[in-house]
């Protein structure tokens, strides 16, 4: 059926991604020719349709660098003071230039100890060491892991000052010998690098006092992502999640609304008069400033935020792989029903929306962006990176990050109860629960892989822009047809023994999702 025709059928069913399958049309194009580039407001444009959680164990700033060097943007979580978030925030738009401006310093009296909870904590290997520990003092040496060990308790005791590598044995460069009539030259900061043969290049004043340093990491960085998400002047772009606690949000938004380019009314239910008056006041207030509202699932509330003034809408309720709203309430809608209905308010009203929850692997990005959305929300298939902020853990040789719901008891103690308008109750219910996903790795090596299969769905379809995608829902040449259970079960994996590492299921899928079974060995054979 084409994609009105469908939705008519079946109305009055609260239908999932799972419940449909695409119908593939018409190709004459290749799929590395796909664009996935979308207008996410009629401020902010991203390279690809992908928008990071603002979950705590999802999206702090490590994981918003990532996703907008890939060309996406990050929301930087709420569970934090709201000046701990604007300097999250600042991370990300400092990072523009591929050098580091606030690194992590120490002084020289601090111990190996000291450097090793660092690097356990925050991932910096490399910590240059200045005269009273802050980062625009004078340089006088850098420590990095090779410079110590953590098996031995000595070393551990030992200060800074006994292992690091002296600043005159460093390759160390000045602002102005890298300048060009007093602008910063990163390509030629770079070559420095390369040829100092180090995993790191201080910057320093004509004093000596450390300016910022350029790894080998920010250089690839620098070099390997030209696609990345920028404003207009070359910062990567970064989103931040406000609460719906009106005196909080306001101070929230005052402390981060002229640094940050979009905020996220980060609620449950989006479709409240708590809302509705903080979008007007943030318009009132910060005019420039791009607002996602939401989460909603009717027609009725995205009109009601679009009246307010958000710029684009987030769609979802209960259809996260952690949320248990609908369990807990009895509330919410399938997401391919909300995505579909949400998106032709939206685009009639001459605005965008975000498919949020439901996310488990490209087929269904490829999904929500078929049934209308602009950009999908994605929680679990990034908790599971190196940078997202969830704890590591090995468990049965197996790496394992944490990974919770906003309304889980854990995230509500940290702030996230008034996500749920509970803040003030005596009794919470919780709305999500908390767990692990299996590790992936580096955003860089897995997006990549999640993007491809995005592509090689939408060469199938014959659609080479999320523009023509639009196009092609507003006349009606979306083919949908319902899916059985039965075509469930035969579009999957079956009937094989064992699931390799280069399957799709554990290239493009939920970390979950990958399906094993072990052939037996001959002695258990035998046993049998």
């Amino acid at each position: 059926m084409r994609n009105d025709d469908f939705f008519k059928h079946f109305i009055g069913n609260s239908l999932t991604y799972d419940d449909l399958i695409l119908l593939p049309q018409f190709v004459n194009f290749s799929p590395n020719e796909v664009d996935l580039s979308t207008m996410l407001t009629d401020g902010i444009t991203l390279n690809i349709p992908i928008i990071s959680s603002p979950m705590d164990t999802v999206t702090e700033a490590e994981l918003a660098i990532a996703i907008a060097l890939q060309g996406g943007i990050g929301l930087v979580h709420y569970n934090m003071p709201p000046e701990r978030q604007y300097e999250q925030i600042l991370k990300v738009k400092r990072f523009q230039n591929g050098f580091v401006s606030e690194p992590f310093t120490l002084p020289p009296t601090a111990t190996i100890r000291d450097v090793v909870e660092i690097r356990q904590s925050e991932g910096y290997s490399i910590i240059p060491i200045t005269a009273d520990g802050t980062p625009r003092s004078k340089l006088i040496g850098m420590i990095t892991k090779y410079d110590y060990s953590t098996f031995s308790e000595e070393d551990l005791n030992k200060t800074v000052q006994e292992r690091m590598i002296d600043v005159e044995e460093l390759a160390i460069a000045t602002y102005d010998e890298l300048s060009n009539d007093g602008v910063f030259d990163l390509t030629l900061a770079n070559q420095r690098l390369l040829d100092s043969h180090s995993a790191a290049l201080p910057i320093v004043d004509s004093t000596g006092n450390l300016l910022f340093i350029i790894t080998r990491s920010d250089l690839d960085k620098h070099q390997n992502y030209p696609h990345a998400a920028q404003d207009e002047q070359g910062r990567l772009l970064v989103g931040a999640a406000i609460e719906t606690w009106p005196e909080k949000a306001q101070q929230r938004i005052e402390v981060i609304g002229n640094d940050v380019d979009m905020i996220v009314f980060d609620t449950s239910q989006g479709h409240t008069q708590y809302e509705i008056d903080l979008i007007k006041w943030t318009k009132q207030h910060y005019p420039n400033l791009q607002i996602i509202g939401g989460n909603v699932i009717t027609a009725e509330a995205c009109n009601a935020l679009i009246d307010a003034g958000a710029d684009v809408i987030r769609v979802g309720m209960g259809s996260g792989s952690i949320c248990t709203t609908q369990e807990v309430g009895g509330i919410g809608r399938g997401q391919a029903s909300a995505v579909y209905e949400c998106a032709k308010v939206c685009h009639r009203r001459g605005k965008r929306c975000i498919a949020d929850g439901g996310i488990k692997s490209s087929s269904d990005i490829v999904k929500a962006i078929c049934l209308g959305a602009d950009a999908v929300m994605l929680g679990s298939l990034l908790a599971c990176t190196s940078e997202a902020p969830g704890k590591t853990h090995i468990k049965n040789g197996v790496l394992l990050k944490e990974y919770r719901g906003m309304g889980s008891l854990k995230a509500m103690e940290k702030g996230s109860s008034v996500r749920y308008g509970i803040q003030t109750s005596s009794i919470r219910i919780a709305e999500g629960v908390s767990g692990m996903v299996s590790s992936r790795g580096p955003i860089s090596k897995w997006m990549p892989m999640l993007l491809q299969g995005v592509r090689q769905g939408l060469h199938k379809l014959g659609l080479p822009t999320l523009g023509q995608i639009q196009e092609k829902l507003a006349s009606n040449d979306i083919l949908l047809e319902r899916r059985s259970e039965g075509a469930k079960r035969e579009g999957n994996i079956h009937s094989l023994y064992e699931v390799g590492s280069e399957s799709y299921a554990s290239s493009c899928s939920t970390p979950d999702d990958t399906v094993t079974k072990r052939v037996p060995s001959k002695e258990q054979l035998a046993m049998n």
